[in-house]
């Protein structure tokens, strides 16, 4: 559990992976003296053999760790999942300028090196966190190789660079797994068609939240872009003109209990201003929106 990294790094030394340096210079294992290297196949290892459930393990592994850095998720994940199938996936996502890096260092969050991006490929072909992923990673962990795992996360990113091939800084960090899982299948997504709809969006003061363009594109979904509200100063202006009657259910309300509307709603080209505004009560404004 702990200490793996290092006893194999000590079995890889005397296997001649690799040289370390002695006063300047390096030394291979067979370079050593005879009495160097005896002193590192005589030394004693102590080992503790820990038998427990999956979830035990990891359990453990905080305890045991809690003193050093704070580890990841996935580099818990990974202290308990250990066979040849997670050893193909830190050959695709574990390393510094991985593959996984080199084709997603735009578009993922994170790092390599901390199993940042492993949990996310984890994360986008299994549809959930934690107890799904430690699930797939159990299921797999005798697997000979990973190559669905890397395959997958492929496929997301192609489809990402297929569909919105102009790169934007915003699209960094998005949920591009759960984007390609519902809409990977879409033939009506024009690429030429979403980067004009991109600029309009943009270039519209009422959209507030450009990394929620992409998502609204896909969704429709109007509260991705975080839309300009009206602000106080202007309800309480349009209130005192109603003279606090809704214009729905024609009763008078106290303000706390009334909401701004747009009259013309903005995917009617409606705006934030003043004379787009009308405060209701909230059962009516509620009604209106679903909500």
């Amino acid at each position: 559990m702990d200490g793996q990294q290092r006893t194999i790094s000590l079995c890889q030394y005397v296997a001649g992976d690799f040289a370390i340096e002695i006063e300047r210079t390096p030394y291979f294992f067979g370079n050593l003296t005879a009495e160097r290297q005896n002193q590192i196949l005589d030394y004693e290892l102590q080992i503790y053999i820990c038998e427990g459930t999956d979830q035990e393990k990891l359990d453990w592994f905080k305890i045991i760790n809690i003193a050093g850095e704070k580890l990841t998720d996935q580099e818990l994940r990974n202290a308990i999942y250990t066979g040849p199938w997670l050893a193909d996936a830190k050959r695709w996502f574990s390393k510094t300028a991985c593959p996984a890096y080199q084709i997603g260092e735009k578009y993922v969050n994170g790092s390599p090196i901390r199993q940042e991006f492993l949990e996310r490929a984890l994360e986008w072909i299994t549809g959930g966190k934690d107890e799904v992923v430690e699930k797939c990673m159990a299921v797999h962990q005798h697997d000979a190789d990973a190559q669905e795992l890397w395959q997958h996360y492929q496929a997301v990113l192609d489809w990402v660079k297929r569909v919105f091939p102009n790169y934007r800084k915003e699209m960094k960090g998005l949920d591009w797994g759960k984007f390609y899982r519902d809409h990977g299948q879409r033939k009506d997504l024009n690429a030429a068609t979403l980067e004009a709809r991109i600029k309009e969006l943009i270039d519209d003061d009422e959209v507030q939240s450009v990394k929620g363009i992409y998502e609204y594109l896909l969704t429709t979904n109007e509260k991705t872009l975080n839309l300009r509200t009206f602000d106080d100063r202007m309800k309480r202006k349009v209130y005192e003109q109603q003279s606090g009657v809704c214009p729905d259910c024609r009763k008078p309300f106290d303000i706390s209990a009334m909401e701004a509307d747009h009259i013309v709603p903005w995917h009617k080209g409606g705006k934030t201003v003043f004379e787009n505004c009308q405060m209701r009560c909230l059962p009516c404004n509620r009604a209106k929106s679903g909500k």
